[in-house]
């Protein structure tokens, strides 16, 4: 491995994974750190600060879209195009310096280019790298795209000494200067095109083929309920998901009469050929529902850990200090070391290893609620409850960041380069789906049950991926990730 790292071409590749997450993370840490901060030091209600969040919906729904990218690729100068109208978006934030309803449609437009440019940096990458870099590889995008995030801090720290609008400037330079480093990065390979049909043939196809037109379907009333749960568009349109359904089998049931097995595979289109082509490989319900699980132990327990800091006596200071700020290094320390690890032992050994090793902190928290006793906020904590808390946390954000390495070569080592952008938004999506439902069931299971009995549990949802884990060992086979398929 230290002397494949030492080849030109591989650091070079490297390199440009490095430069092309931090372009990534900078815009994800504009929304989750500065925008709200900038509503709330313009006396904006809390319940707009609040929308501020709804309007991530596009890094849930990219896969809607990603397809485009895939279709006419040239993903430098995408990534250069959301970069630049990005800032112009934040040019435009300085200049009105207000919040309200104007303000919030900018943030939308913004969230909506950083999808796209994650969908462009994404696909580039994935083209980028080799198989035996995969675990490296992943290792620095977590790194990096962290840094990314850190480096939005310098605009809040900005914000206090020049004010907010001399601090959009400063951000909206930042993102130009990332565009135009994206558009230095070595041109994409230039591939066979995948999309023998046009958009009209497509949708022709699909219409004389039910069962495609059936997983069209519904991923697009899936896209419909997330983006309900976030916009509850159905409080404004009384029983929406019975027409959305009412359309649905309509639209079903005329393609059953117009059923032709001799109709060209939709699966050669440019919109939903990506999806119809993963979904028709053997063994990729498996895989998914394997996607959807692997880190529920992780991330059940994630949304409850600040409450737990809270809720024991524990200030924001040292959960800022601690839990975040110590927390985001060592995650990126442990997806360095993760990476390094998986491309050592391989991807199937990396997600058996490094899956356990991400839960084991879950017995330490459960055995923190067991120990320390419930405190109001400003009650002095014995020296050794914090040192055992500090280190459960350090551990944790460790350990994640390690689980995640693998996690993502996996991910990247299944999707074909050929529709890498399309085929990796649907998969992140779907994990995506299973942190929003760990989230939203996290908060009654640590009521219902208590801090103590819901942590042991969380470390015991990890196991039903491993009942699975065999499908994902022969889906890297199957795509030449892995050398011999894995034992059962």
């Amino acid at each position: 491995m230290r002397d494949y790292l030492k080849r030109r071409d591989v650091r070079t590749r490297l390199f440009w994974i490095a430069v092309l997450y931090v372009a990534e993370g900078l815009p994800f840490g504009l929304f989750s750190d500065v925008f709200p901060v900038a509503f709330r030091e313009g006396h904006a209600p809390l319940s707009e600060i609040g929308i501020i969040s709804l309007l991530g919906l596009p890094w849930t729904l990219k896969f809607l879209w990603a397809p485009a990218i895939d279709h006419f690729r040239r993903h430098r100068l995408w990534m250069l195009g959301a970069d630049l109208l990005m800032a112009l978006t934040l040019a435009h934030l300085a200049w009105v310096h207000g919040v309200g309803p104007q303000a919030l449609v900018a943030i939308g437009f913004f969230t909506l280019l950083s999808s796209t440019n994650d969908i462009a940096i994404d696909g580039y990458s994935l083209e980028l790298l080799e198989v035996g870099e995969m675990g490296i590889g992943n290792g620095l995008r977590i790194g990096f795209y962290r840094a990314g995030m850190l480096a939005a801090g310098l605009v809040l720290i900005a914000s206090t000494y020049l004010g907010w609008r001399y601090a959009y400037l400063l951000a909206a330079g930042l993102l130009v200067a990332d565009g135009l480093a994206c558009l230095g990065a070595p041109r994409e390979r230039v591939r066979t095109a995948v999309d023998r049909q046009s958009l009209g043939q497509e949708l022709a196809s699909l219409s004389r083929r039910p069962k495609a037109l059936a997983l069209v379907l519904a991923l697009l009333l899936g896209a419909l309920w997330l983006a309900n749960d976030a916009l509850h568009w159905s409080r404004a349109i009384p029983h929406l998901f019975a027409y959305a359904w009412g359309i649905s089998l309509a639209v079903w049931g005329v393609s059953l009469v117009r059923r032709d097995p001799q109709a060209p595979p939709a699966s050669d289109g440019p919109l939903f050929g990506a999806l119809l082509e993963i979904t028709a490989r053997p063994g990729m319900v498996a895989v998914f529902a394997f996607i959807v699980l692997y880190k529920l132990g992780d991330s059940a327990i994630g949304f409850m850990v600040k409450p737990f800091w809270v809720d024991h006596g524990f200030s924001a200071a040292q959960i800022g200090a601690v839990s975040v700020i110590a927390g985001i290094g060592l995650s990126i320390l442990g997806g360095l070391v993760g990476g390094y690890i998986t491309d050592r032992i391989g991807i199937y050994k990396g997600l058996w290893v490094l899956g356990i090793v991400q839960v084991l902190p879950n017995l330490g928290y459960a055995l923190c609620a067991r120990i320390l006793p419930r405190a109001p906020a400003g009650t002095p904590i014995p020296m050794g409850h914090e040192i055992l808390l500090y280190s459960v946390s350090a551990l944790e954000s460790f350990a994640a960041g390690l689980g995640t390495a693998a996690f993502l070569a996996f991910l990247i080592a299944i999707v074909r380069k050929e529709r890498a952008a399309t085929e990796y938004a649907l998969l992140s999506s779907l994990f995506a789906v299973s942190l929003r439902l760990a989230g939203f069931a996290s908060g009654f299971g640590a009521h219902d049950l208590g801090y103590a009995l819901y942590f042991l549990l969380t470390f015991f949802l990890a196991f039903p991926a491993y009942l699975l884990l065999p499908a994902a060992g022969r889906m890297l086979t199957a795509m030449g990730a892995e050398s011999a398929p894995p034992r059962a």
